[in-house]
């Protein structure tokens, strides 16, 4: 199932749901029996696979689950692995970019292991996370967008905007 760049358009502008992630907010589980809990640290394994999150304001708890454009995936590895590029955007190994592929929007959910990449599995992209979500292969235009992220008190929190428009291509 592919996601559409138009996803939220329909949604109030003004709903902070659909906002993008914005400096300071957390992350959190998207779905599931921890759904809306703070992911730390310790919930992600070193060298993967990926845990998907949305952006949470700290001080509102709105989650901005009203896009499916703001799904990230968060990564941790040893910070050795990363180009010095990736490195300066990501917290001791912790990157964090896009979930939605730059092709046609579809999900990045699954994890080449043995490559250690991101995959998308609607027409096979394989992202290299560990040097900015570089394209290794398959059809996908650029990389995904990353999104900086620290840490503040021990806790993961986005650290500024995307370096990209996030999503697929647009129709022409």
């Amino acid at each position: 199932m592919c996601f559409s760049f138009l996803d939220g358009v329909s949604a109030r502008a003004d709903d902070p749901r659909v906002a993008r992630p914005q400096e300071g907010d957390r992350f959190v589980f998207p779905f599931g029996d921890r759904e809306g809990q703070l992911i730390t640290l310790e919930d992600l394994p070193l060298g993967g696979p990926q845990q998907l999150a949305y952006p949470m304001d700290p001080h509102t708890k709105t989650v901005r689950n009203g896009s499916t454009l703001n799904l990230i995936s968060l990564i941790r590895f040893d910070p050795a692995q990363l180009t010095e590029e990736t490195r300066e955007l990501a917290a001791r190994g912790v990157v964090a970019y896009s979930a939605i592929c730059t092709h046609q929007g579809c999900p990045v959910s699954m994890w080449e292991a043995h490559a250690k990449n991101l995959f998308c599995a609607c027409h096979a992209t394989q992202f290299d996370p560990r040097d900015r979500a570089r394209v290794v292969d398959g059809p996908a235009p650029r990389r995904l967008p990353m999104l900086p992220i620290k840490l503040v008190d021990g806790v993961l929190t986005v650290a500024g905007g995307f370096t990209g428009r996030v999503g697929g291509e647009r129709p022409s």
